[in-house]
């Protein structure tokens, strides 16, 4: 891979760590503060989605490092990264789902974006990475809007 293109993916994937990152704190609000009939299944599943998405910085974060760069770190950072806004703690059980729906989206079109990257500059470990996180949100916004129908 050459500067630009090495570039390029680095700069893919630290949008996704931020928008990452960003979803894993909302989703994490959300698991502490849902309410109502559905609180068992949605405080589960919240739970379930933060887990995996902790999982997943850690592996983006060590794939820009084996890239040669610094991993974006802090709040600062990843704001300056990530158009996923933050939520509040004002919403009711239907408006968390819809609001991690959205969040969900959104880190599926950054990956596909770091995905096209990597693609071009023939970087196979990026790639199957970006596959692997664009197939949970996409998974995960599917389950999420069956939620809310």
């Amino acid at each position: 891979m050459g500067a630009n293109s090495n570039k390029a993916v680095i700069d893919g994937l630290s949008r996704v760590l931020a928008d990452s990152y960003t979803l894993y704190i909302k989703t994490h609000g959300h698991h502490w503060n849902v309410e109502g009939p559905n609180f068992p299944a949605l405080h589960a599943m919240f739970e379930e989605q933060y887990t995996e998405l902790a999982e997943a910085v850690d592996q983006i974060a060590e794939r820009i490092r084996a890239l040669g760069a610094k991993a974006p770190a802090g709040y600062a950072a990843f704001s300056a990264l990530t158009e996923i806004p933050e939520s509040g703690t004002d919403m009711n059980a239907d408006g968390m789902v819809a609001d991690l729906l959205s969040g969900h989206e959104a880190v599926a079109t950054s990956a596909q974006a770091a995905l096209d990257a990597a693609e071009q500059a023939g970087d196979e470990v990026s790639v199957d990475i970006m596959v692997q996180r664009k197939t949970v949100h996409d998974k995960t916004a599917w389950m999420l809007r069956s939620t809310l129908a």
